[in-house]
């Protein structure tokens, strides 16, 4: 039954959740990352940014690595992760997902929690073309989720891929749709919402007769956004069709593969559902770690190496 006990002890001050998530989002800076950019073509004729960095000696293993909503592969939750594992050995490669690499993408769809489709083109081109043997991934808030669907919907998750590590994850779309959506959320609530709207504008400007003004108008939430936008672009009825589909919480009994899920206590964008006690203890891949600090990827520890990403090391070491 691999619940497993947490050994992350915070610093005094970052024992409040929303003091950890805002430093870890506005003042952690990660330096002398060098990262290598590659252009892949999807199958629908729009393209994915992958950033590369490597190891100083060459290596047959690979950490993938998937960032949350509204984030790309230079926020310090990813580039941490990727020093730490460039540092011992192991090359990374970060995706940004479509529209988040600086520049547009060329559909009107983007991306979602549950677009495991990038995911599954992204994993196709590193084995075509790159001779990886081990393969991690590890995703963070909305690319956890995706991850945990991605290993979770299919039978047919490659040989290479070795484990799993998601990290704050909203394994019920809906449950943490409502959290975002109370009071003690809201400046994170509109934080997300206005650089989500800014994109929309200019993917309304980039694709004519798309989006009209008077539906853009009605966006006056993060949910009203799934259901104006999210939804319809990505070809669900509405948002809580969007988040009955895409949540990887339905899909955790069925993972195959060593799986670590790290989810703190004191997390305000997460639900009690997005704790899957019962999931745990029923597939002995899934390991669900639930410390009592953090916040959402606050897991603030020392030398500028966050805890998540100590373990992220022990897990694929422990499954090596």
């Amino acid at each position: 039954m691999p619940i497993v006990e947490s050994k992350y002890k915070a610093p005094y001050f970052f024992r409040n959740g929303f003091v950890s998530t805002v430093y870890s989002g506005l003042v952690r800076r990660v330096k002398d990352v060098v990262q290598e950019r590659e252009r892949i073509h999807l199958p629908d004729g729009d393209f994915l940014d992958l950033d590369w960095s490597f190891s100083k000696e060459k290596t047959n293993k690979l950490i993938v690595l998937l960032h949350g909503l509204e984030g790309h592969a230079q926020r310090p939750y990813i580039t941490g992760t990727a020093k730490l594992f460039n540092t011992n050995n192991i090359d990374a490669v970060a995706v940004n997902f479509r529209g988040c690499s600086g520049t547009p993408n060329l559909k009107f769809r983007s991306y979602h929690s549950g677009a495991t489709e990038d995911l599954e083109a992204v994993i196709q081109h590193v084995l075509e073309q790159k001779s990886y043997a081990h393969i991690y991934i590890k995703g963070i808030s909305l690319g956890g989720n995706m991850v945990l669907k991605y290993i979770g919907e299919r039978d047919d998750v490659p040989n290479q891929i070795k484990a799993v590590i998601a990290v704050s994850v909203p394994c019920s779309l809906k449950g943490s749709s409502g959290e975002l959506h109370k009071m003690n959320n809201i400046l994170f609530h509109n934080n997300f919402k206005k650089h989500l709207l800014k994109n929309l504008k200019e993917k309304q400007t980039q694709h004519s007769g798309k989006l009209s003004d008077k539906e853009f108008n009605s966006i006056k939430t993060l949910k009203d956004f799934d259901d104006v936008y999210t939804s319809k672009a990505h070809g669900f009825k509405d948002a809580f069709d969007y988040y009955e589909k895409s949540s990887s919480l339905q899909f955790l009994s069925n993972i195959k593969i060593p799986t670590l899920l790290i989810n703190a206590l004191n997390d305000s964008f997460l639900s009690p559902e997005c704790f899957p006690v019962k999931d745990a203890k029923h597939n002995p891949n899934l390991h669900l770690e639930m410390p009592k600090y953090g916040g959402h990827v606050g897991f603030i520890d020392r030398k500028n190496i966050y805890y998540n990403e100590k373990r992220a090391l022990e897990f694929i070491s422990s499954v090596n």
